[in-house]
């Protein structure tokens, strides 16, 4: 086979007329995400149309004239009409675009945003029962949000202007795009393990829908209901709550506002503590001139004037309750001492060793005491017990 040889001008040649003679090449759509849009003064547009594996160049020249948008930004959904164009001298391949239509991406992605709203609705992280309360007196705040925002300043200028000696820690991060929901969980996270940290507010300054998009993801709505410390959720937007809102202990319509929450006036704060120690002095002054008055008053009493007398008379009363109770206590005694002689004796007379010495005697058998010669027999040995000594007899005879 005869080798062909082309030079680069004939072989692009060739293929310019190959893309421009099919037509599979041409008027076609296209959709994916925007990326690297420039818009040049010249009216033209260039961007980077990609998808997760594959990207292609495109070129919209005179864009103005095709009722472009003039808005296109990264990240963007599009559909593209087109057709297959090739720069024979520089061998570049690329889509014409004649016309570029946006996706409806938003509405996707409040579509999952319901769904998500729903689900952690269900596990309880929106329910009032774990919100925190803020503290009333904060010595230090941490501020998720990025250094270079409009937000940082706002949130810095009015805590100076409402309270200057509050310590304040600021971790930057990302608040859109790539990379912002981990870098919002992260400085949430951090800012959790300094102890001096009172409370946390992340937040950012207002935006587009997509610009505020990190605060309705997943991640970041977890790591405000994670947060140990009290968090405010200070995003600037007028569109409904974002998931950050809801989680959060409290909502901010921005920055500004949640320092106003959080932060007392040290002003206010002065003027309440000098009223209330101007309350407190008033009454004090008013406790003392009334204790001051009584004691006065109890000078002139007549317990004051005659007190020596009135204790003597005191004294005299005592003496004589003593007395009373003395002779009431040694008649009591009597009494009883007599009631003990009568019963000391009856106990005497009921004595068996007493009747002993009157001259009786105690008979017994096998120890136990008789008292009737029916309980007695011929033959058997008795115990007779004198007042002193004891008798043992047999019996020989019983008189009934």
């Amino acid at each position: 086979m005869e080798e062909k040889i082309y030079t680069v001008t004939e072989f692009n040649k060739l293929v310019k007329l190959y893309l421009d003679e099919n037509p599979n090449f041409q008027e076609f759509f296209l959709s994916g995400e925007l990326s690297g849009v420039t818009y040049y003064k010249s009216g033209h547009l260039y961007f980077t149309l990609k998808d997760k594996q594959s990207q292609i160049k495109c070129a919209a020249f005179n864009y103005k004239y095709k009722r472009i948008p003039d808005d296109l930004k990264e990240g963007d959904s599009v559909k593209i009409f087109g057709d297959v164009g090739f720069y024979e001298t520089r061998g570049d391949f690329q889509v014409l675009v004649r016309h570029i239509q946006k996706e409806d991406k938003l509405g996707e992605m409040f579509a999952k945003l319901e769904k998500l709203k729903n689900d952690l609705e269900k596990e309880g992280l929106f329910s009032p029962l774990f919100k925190k309360p803020l503290p009333k007196y904060p010595s230090a705040i941490g501020i998720v949000t990025a250094y270079t925002g409009a937000a940082f300043h706002d949130i810095v200028n009015t805590t100076r202007k409402r309270f200057k000696n509050i310590d304040i820690y600021i971790y930057s991060a990302k608040v859109q795009g790539i990379g912002a929901k981990e870098e919002i969980v992260k400085g949430i996270e951090t800012l959790n393990k300094i102890p001096e940290i009172d409370l946390i507010i992340a937040g950012r300054g207002g935006g587009s829908v997509e610009d505020l998009w990190a605060f309705n993801e997943e991640e970041v709505a977890r790591a405000f209901y994670r947060s140990e410390k009290p968090i405010i959720s200070a995003v600037g937007h007028e569109i409904d709550y974002l998931l950050s809102d809801l989680v959060a202990d409290v909502r901010a319509a921005t920055p500004t506002q949640a320092i106003e929450i959080a932060i007392p006036v040290k002003e206010d704060i002065e003027k309440k503590l000098l009223d209330k120690q101007r309350i407190l002095s008033n009454y004090m002054r008013s406790l003392f001139e009334r204790k001051k008055e009584n004691i006065q008053n109890l000078r002139k009493s007549y317990v004051l004037k005659n007190f020596q007398k009135i204790v003597s008379e005191k004294n005299q009363n005592l003496i004589l309750k003593e007395e009373r109770l003395e002779r009431a206590l040694e008649k009591i005694i009597k009494n009883k001492k007599h009631d003990l002689d009568i019963r000391i004796e009856r106990v005497v007379v009921l004595n068996p060793i007493a009747t002993l010495k009157r001259g009786y005697s105690i008979t017994k058998l096998d120890g136990r005491i008789v008292k009737n010669s029916l309980e007695l027999k011929i033959g058997q040995k008795i115990e007779t017990i004198l007042d002193k000594g004891k008798v043992t007899s047999l019996i020989e005879e019983i008189i009934e």
